[in-house]
């Protein structure tokens, strides 16, 4: 077997040539394009991790802000929860100061009824004595009974205070000596020099009459009254009547 050094030859040249080409016209431009891509690839890929890492930075923000949100709601629930509970405590409050206050106020018009009611029947009662002994008293008249209020009346003048008695003597003052019936002239005169002599003077009384009385005899002056008389002792019997049933 021979070999043909000029055909190897050859064919090295045209490998060499061909070499040269693919390396010059293919593989570089292929090489740049595969550079740019794969620089272009990384690009992408950087700018997706970016973008992952955004997004997730933005999903873990609002994860945040719904806990927050829930957090936020929670809290207003809380709140609103315990202004309703204070409010329904302080309208209960009210509601039962409002019913004790109606309460007590029914209580008050209650006893302040019966209190009326037993001190109009108290009154009743009273003036309802008072008139069946103003009518008993009225059937007790004479002698007897005026010389016994004659009497009593002598005993108040000497009760009074000895200046004024010696005021009445000195000044020579006009008194009223009041009965229920007309007294004849003969007891006038007697009338009025007893009681002249209970003064140790000699003032100027004038008799009159008054039926209301029933009974009795009343001085009067003009700074002192003695209420010597059947209506005089009723009316202090009405008012200690009355009185005591009121305490």
């Amino acid at each position: 077997m021979t070999i043909d050094w000029w055909t190897l030859g050859l064919q090295a040249i045209n490998v060499a040539v061909l070499v040269w080409l693919l390396q010059r016209f293919f593989w570089r431009p292929v090489a740049a394009m595969i550079d740019r891509r794969r620089v272009t690839a990384q690009r992408i890929l950087t700018e997706a991790e970016t973008a992952r890492g955004e997004a997730t930075a933005a999903l873990t923000m609002i994860e945040q802000t719904r806990a927050g949100f829930a957090k936020e709601r929670e809290t207003i629930l809380i709140a609103a929860h315990a202004a309703a509970e204070q409010a329904r405590a302080a309208h209960l409050a009210k509601a039962a100061q409002e019913v004790a206050a109606l309460e007590a106020a029914a209580r008050a018009s209650v006893e302040q009824a019966t209190q009326a009611a037993e001190q109009a029947w108290v009154e009743r009662s009273s003036l309802l004595a008072v008139d069946i002994a103003q009518r008993l008293a009225a059937r007790l008249t004479g002698a007897a009974v005026y010389a016994a209020f004659l009497d009593w009346l002598l005993k108040e003048i000497a009760a009074l205070p000895d200046a004024a008695r010696q005021a009445v003597a000195a000044n020579g003052t006009e008194l009223e000596a009041v009965s229920a019936t007309q007294l004849d002239p003969a007891e006038q005169e007697r009338y009025r020099g007893l009681i002249g002599k209970a003064f140790a003077g000699h003032p100027r009384i004038v008799f009159k009459v008054d039926p209301a009385l029933i009974a009795g005899l009343e001085l009067r002056g003009p700074h002192f009254v003695i209420g010597n008389s059947w209506r005089a002792d009723l009316n202090q019997i009405l008012a200690g009547l009355t009185h005591d049933d009121r305490h």
